[in-house]
């Protein structure tokens, strides 16, 4: 199971941030001024802070009256509660075990064809095919880690066979988009549920690379209710049919090179205006699950009350900064300050196919972030993809030589400065005076005070030179709550401080 798996899982508190963390605080100005109690800024321009917020019913319409309709009553479910269900960013993994567990209405969704947000400008500089993944570069072999590697029946302790009726019948190699080589499964179930799932993977590898790399007559006829290869699969894993399981992966591998060796799925693939993020999150999914799951204890050295607390920001949150917040196009630079093993790193250098930089000071999450990246850059290659170049540097990202000379060009600075010290904000503002005008500051707390207005008395103070916009983000967008919250868009514009000068 790989993290954002885990993570939507409701009621899980792995690597969760402890309640110490508080939304009010005292800080001392850039300048040294005492400032008011820092709670949630608000946009530094005298105007109301636009907020990203559901419509009201009694809200005022177009023609100015006020529409007086009963006020909806709110469930003990309801967002009030913060307890509100919205869909998961990512698909759980279930286990094969019954026909209960994948249902007839499971396969019929995969004859849905992936939705690309429409709403996105397409960036036509963006090259999303991999020219290297399908060619013979090399004979297709690469460094990676294989998911033999990590489920195996040599860890008697945590698998066990998938088949024991079929003893033959131990493992199986399956076939990507690209003309790179196969991945090699064990076939084996995980003792404990938590533990790696072989026959999981196989099937989501299979129904992610329908909905987006085939067109819809191929589509169908993997899906077929009766005879489709999928629902043959899934017969052969309730059966426990160990040569008809192996039999339908050799024949998707015969299919799937049939589609690529004609042509069929480069087609595909320059038609892409964007990266699904269904595919985004099975690929990140993958890596983290065949590098950082195994180690994941190391992260918990990390110290509660410092700088250096663990959590991260999802998937569908950093697509909804990249590309709807910022808007970030595949010619611009991206930076992490604080990038932990580095996902945020990793997803803007394939979402937005950028360069991409990330910063962090914690040795163990050093480690596992560049293990992430070489096994993330061989598993682009295995779905055909390229990405952006990747740059992950060690040590304090406010002395980092690489990392201040690269904050200059950036066009996008990333802070998840939930459980940063007000010290360390204060140090970050700083900071930002390298950056180039237009640059965008991303953050969960703000660096400007609550109601602050650009006045002649504080045109000294350097947040004067950034200009802020609270948005909300909800459930499924940060690990160590399900609760909504709010970020920080902040825009560096020094002639906001000339006006004073």
């Amino acid at each position: 199971m790989g993290f954002f798996d885990k993570l939507q899982k409701p009621g899980h508190t792995a690597l969760k941030q402890e309640k110490h963390v508080t939304h009010t605080e005292t800080r001392k100005d850039v300048a040294g001024l005492k400032k008011p109690a820092f709670v949630h800024p608000i946009h530094s321009k005298p105007h109301k802070v636009p907020i990203d917020l559901p419509p009201k019913q009694n809200d005022i319409k177009g023609n100015g009256v006020k529409h007086n309709s009963p006020k909806p009553k709110i469930s003990p479910k309801g967002r009030i509660h913060n307890s509100r269900k919205r869909a998961s960013t990512t698909p759980q993994r279930q286990e094969w075990g019954s026909d209960n567990d994948v249902s007839d209405q499971d396969l019929n969704n995969l004859k849905k064809r992936a939705r690309r947000n429409s709403t996105v400008k397409p960036d036509p500089d963006r090259c999303i095919r991999s020219r290297k993944a399908f060619s013979d570069e090399n004979g297709g072999r690469f460094v990676m880690v294989h998911a033999a590697d990590v489920a195996t029946l040599n860890k008697p302790k945590n698998y066990k066979p998938a088949f024991p009726g079929n003893p033959e019948c131990t493992e199986v190699f399956l076939q990507y988009p690209s003309a790179s080589q196969k991945e090699k499964y064990e076939l084996v179930i995980p003792v404990q549920n938590d533990d790696f799932k072989t026959l999981d993977d196989i099937r989501e590898v299979m129904e992610t690379i329908i909905r987006n790399y085939l067109p819809s007559d191929a589509a169908a006829h993997l899906t077929n209710d009766s005879t489709g290869l999928l629902r043959r699969v899934k017969r052969a894993v309730d059966r426990l049919a160990g040569s008809e399981y192996t039999g339908c992966i050799q024949e998707w591998n015969d299919s799937l090179n049939k589609y690529r060796q004609d042509g069929t799925i480069e087609k595909v693939i320059n038609d892409w205006k964007t990266i699904s993020l269904k595919l985004l999150e099975r690929i990140l999914t993958q890596t983290y699950a065949r590098t950082v799951s195994p180690r994941v204890n190391e992260l918990r050295h990390y110290e509660n009350g410092t700088d250096n607390v663990y959590g991260e920001l999802l998937p569908t949150f950093i697509s909804t900064i990249l590309k709807k917040d910022t808007k970030m196009k595949s010619d611009q630079i991206f930076v992490d300050l604080g990038s932990g093993v580095g996902n945020c790193v990793l997803q803007a250098a394939l979402e937005v196919g950028c360069e991409s930089w990330g910063c962090e000071m914690m040795e163990n999450a050093c480690d596992l972030a560049e293990l992430q990246r070489r096994e993330f850059e061989a598993r682009c290659r295995l779905w055909g993809l390229s990405m952006g170049e990747i740059h992950l540097e060690r040590g304090d990202f406010l002395i980092n030589e690489g990392i201040r000379k690269v904050l200059q060009r950036a066009d996008v600075v990333l802070v998840n400065n939930q459980a940063f010290t007000p010290a360390l904000n204060e140090d970050l503002i700083n900071l930002f005076l390298d950056l180039k005008e237009g640059a965008k500051v991303v953050s969960l707390k703000s660096f400007v005070p609550m109601g602050q207005k650009s006045q002649t008395k504080n045109a000294g103070a350097i947040y004067n030179i950034l200009d802020v916009v609270q948005k909300m983000y909800y459930s499924k967008c940060v690990s160590w709550t399900d609760a909504p919250g709010t970020y920080f868009i902040s825009t560096k514009d020094s002639s906001r401080v000339k006006e004073f000068a």
